[in-house]
């Protein structure tokens, strides 16, 4: 895998001819897919992350890849202002990391989110629905892939995020 900053990651895939783009996924513990004109997030599924199966989620990656035409993840990252080597931002490094060792997403383009506290945000959406908390756990881990992915969740909070903020800069590019 390899580490791109997050406006050249886009501005990258820009340069490519439309059937060649791909979508991004978003990877926190949940995974969100974008549509083809990388602009809308979806939810997809709820990612299983445990040290032993690292080899098998690397080879579930291959074929969504292969699958949903992915060009490349936006993994959330604990930006936490107070504490720079916070044990969550380390554990998202390792991962990655791990990822990495594998060997089967060499070719993998990826960059970093903020996460700006994303699933304490959805979750408070959620409480009202009264979820079973299965169920509650599993949507709120889907839909803060989305709103890492994607940015506004239901306006949640101004949250703003990546897709949001590449193609609100390729308009202002394209305007001046």
């Amino acid at each position: 895998m390899r580490f791109v900053k997050p406006l050249n990651l886009y501005q990258d895939l820009l340069k490519l001819r439309a059937l060649d783009r791909g979508r991004f996924l978003g990877l926190d513990v949940g995974l969100a897919v974008s549509d083809f004109d990388n602009k809308v997030a979806s939810p997809l599924s709820v990612l299983v992350r445990r040290k032993n199966n690292i080899g098998l989620m690397a080879l579930d990656f291959e074929q969504l890849i292969s699958k949903l035409s992915l060009s490349a993840f936006v993994v959330r990252y604990p930006y936490e202002y107070m504490q720079k080597n916070s044990e969550n931002a380390t554990q998202v490094k390792v991962f990655v990391d791990d990822l990495s060792k594998t060997g089967k997403l060499v070719d993998v383009k990826y960059t970093l989110w903020n996460e700006c506290y994303t699933t304490k945000n959805v979750e408070l959406l959620l409480k009202p629905l009264n979820l079973h908390p299965v169920e509650a756990k599993t949507s709120s881990d889907k839909f803060a892939a989305v709103a890492i992915l994607q940015g506004s969740l239901l306006l949640l909070l101004s949250l703003r995020a990546y897709l949001d903020f590449v193609n609100r800069y390729a308009v202002t590019e394209q305007s001046q």
